[in-house]
């Protein structure tokens, strides 16, 4: 038996139900508990600990999800740079397009049907997830929150939450300031860079990987990042990948990630990497 949750005349009603975790089930286990199929009971939380405009049954709680989701996140960035997937949308290539990509396929079940969908070169990179997978999110694909303000079950039915997001929105409503720092990033983080009056997008964003799977030359400071589109141009742009020791002596400092940049916004943590992990 488990807990699910419905939304009746504004209030929370909980009910007994059999199975596994079905629509809007959220990913907090029981003491012990199992159902029909061996699985732990979860029961339904529909709450914003953190007011990070996130539900907490969303975010991946335990320690060991949230290091496998990085290095899904890092590894398929990481591979965008050698050979860029057919499972990647052609018209959503651009820096905020391959942190979406990354991110919704490091949720996904990783199994034979994947990796024939992403293409050649692909490894298990971690173990799979075993809290908010996309085939069973309380979110469903609207995995992007894309409006200021904490969590309400309102939101989802009011448009608060979308499958698309651009690199501001992804900076403002989906990610936290850890620091401009960068020997604070962890692989899955994020650099954002803002230029305005320089070009048409004035937000950039780039993912951090760390050791990179392939080619690292003993370095741990990889970053990945797509180039954008050249707009009237008609450049379709490209995924490159280099050391942030390489970048802090780009030839244009408004690429550098150091403080005396004021384009350099700094290091940002997605919010479904809660702080409180256990």
């Amino acid at each position: 038996m488990r807990l699910k949750g419905y939304l009746l005349n504004g209030l929370i009603i909980l009910v007994m139900t059999a199975g596994g975790c079905r629509d809007g089930g959220v990913e907090r286990e029981g003491r012990g508990a199992r159902d029909g199929r061996g699985a732990p009971v979860r029961e339904v939380v529909w709450t914003d600990d953190d007011s990070d405009g996130m539900p907490d049954g969303a975010e991946l709680t335990s320690y060991n999800d949230q290091q496998s989701f990085r290095r899904w996140m890092a590894g398929i960035a990481e591979m965008q740079f050698y050979r860029m997937s057919n499972a990647w949308n052609p018209e959503q290539r651009d820096c905020a397009g391959l942190v979406r990509f990354a991110w919704r396929e490091a949720l996904r079940r990783h199994d034979r049907q994947w990796y024939q969908a992403m293409g050649e070169g692909y490894e298990p990179f971690a173990p799979e997830l075993r809290g908010q997978t996309l085939e069973r999110h309380l979110l469903g694909e609207k995995i992007f929150r894309i409006s200021f303000g904490s969590f309400s079950e309102g939101d989802m039915a009011a448009g608060r939450f979308s499958d698309f997001a651009d690199a501001r929105t992804l900076r403002n409503h989906n990610s936290r300031l850890i620091g401009r720092e960068t020997d604070r990033a962890l692989p899955g983080d994020l650099l954002f860079f803002h230029q305005p009056w320089v070009q048409k997008f004035p937000y950039h964003v780039m993912i951090f990987i760390g050791e990179a799977l392939h080619q690292s030359e003993g370095a741990s400071d990889w970053l990945v990042y797509h180039t954008g589109t050249g707009g009237a141009s008609g450049e379709k742009g490209e995924v490159k990948k280099v050391r942030v020791a390489t970048l802090r002596q780009h030839p244009d400092p408004r690429w550098r990630p150091v403080a005396a940049n004021r384009h350099y916004l700094g290091i940002y943590r997605l919010n479904i990497l809660d702080q409180d992990a256990r």
